[in-house]
């Protein structure tokens, strides 16, 4: 399996975060993943490319996401951005920066659950992005190491507070579930995550949870946001994701591995909900992978 450029951050132990401010034109580090969390802020960005995990998107003239520390592959590339200059602020933190006994207490349990949905890499919302602007716009350059120590605690408090953020990874993808779920939801997911490349049908699953077809329905979208059908067709996306990256098997040998029975349909759900054909997203990674 081809590896992807391991990043060392340049923190201590004893260190909090490392915080660094650029203004740059040009966006060329390679595609990477790091054991930190990552929290990244451009501004005058509109066309770069975000990459984080399967998720590929332009992005707008601002621009926040938290990338846990789960070796999740990520970078921000030049795409169609053409602005002389990029004011980007990258925050990296290691995950004991707050320990399991802090992130228990109610108090902390807003940011405990957005550190658990980075894993899929987090994309935060205008508003939550002007709420914290001041404060990032300040702390690359405060004096005192406590008060911005504080100050990157309410950063995470407020962003933590964003109900218009949205995780980009798919969970099939990034290889991790993150929601605190009822147990038919479980049962439910571990069973799609076994048998994907089956055929898979709302009857049978409603009979897996015993209950009626149509209330599986309405409680599968409930508990999760998604109807069932979307919910399958994402976690097979995300298996054929991870093969077209990880492998050379052909697109037809993983578009019936992966659950779909017709290779045209495959590549046109593909490119609907990842921007891309299975062809073109393979080579994207495939020009920004560095061997190490």
């Amino acid at each position: 399996m081809t590896k992807i450029l391991r990043e060392v951050p340049p923190l201590s132990n004893k260190d909090c975060f490392y915080i660094v401010e650029r203004h740059k034109s040009e966006f060329m580090y390679p595609l990477h993943s790091h054991e930190e969390f990552e929290l990244n802020f451009i501004e005058n960005g509109k066309g770069v490319r975000r990459v984080v995990g399967d998720s590929i998107e332009e992005i707008g003239d601002y621009e926040l996401t938290l990338v846990a520390g789960s070796g999740l592959a990520h970078a921000w590339e030049q795409g169609n951005c053409t602005a002389p200059d990029v004011r980007e602020i990258t925050i990296q933190f290691s995950s004991h920066l707050l320990d399991d006994a802090t992130l228990a207490r109610n108090q902390f349990s807003t940011i405990r659950k957005m550190m658990e949905k980075a894993s899929m890499g987090l994309n935060f919302s205008m508003p939550a992005i002007m709420k914290v602007y001041s404060l990032l716009d300040t702390l690359a350059s405060a004096d005192g190491r406590f008060d911005q120590y504080l100050a990157f605690l309410k950063i995470l408090y407020e962003l933590s507070l964003d109900t218009g953020a949205r995780t980009l990874a798919s969970s099939a993808f990034a290889q991790t579930e993150t929601d605190a779920e009822s147990r038919r939801v479980r049962k439910v997911k571990e069973y799609v995550a076994q048998h994907y490349a089956e055929e898979i049908r709302l009857d049978d699953m409603a009979a897996l949870v015993g209950m009626a077809p149509s209330a599986f329905s309405r409680f599968f979208k409930q508990r999760t946001t998604r109807n069932f059908i979307d919910y399958v067709i994402d976690i097979r996306l995300g298996n054929a994701a991870r093969m077209l990256v990880d492998t050379t098997t052909g697109i037809a040998e993983i578009c019936y591995a992966c659950g779909f029975n017709n290779l045209s349909n495959f590549n046109r759900t593909f490119k609907s909900r990842r921007g891309y054909t299975p062809r073109d997203f393979r080579a994207l990674f495939t020009k920004n992978r560095v061997f190490v």
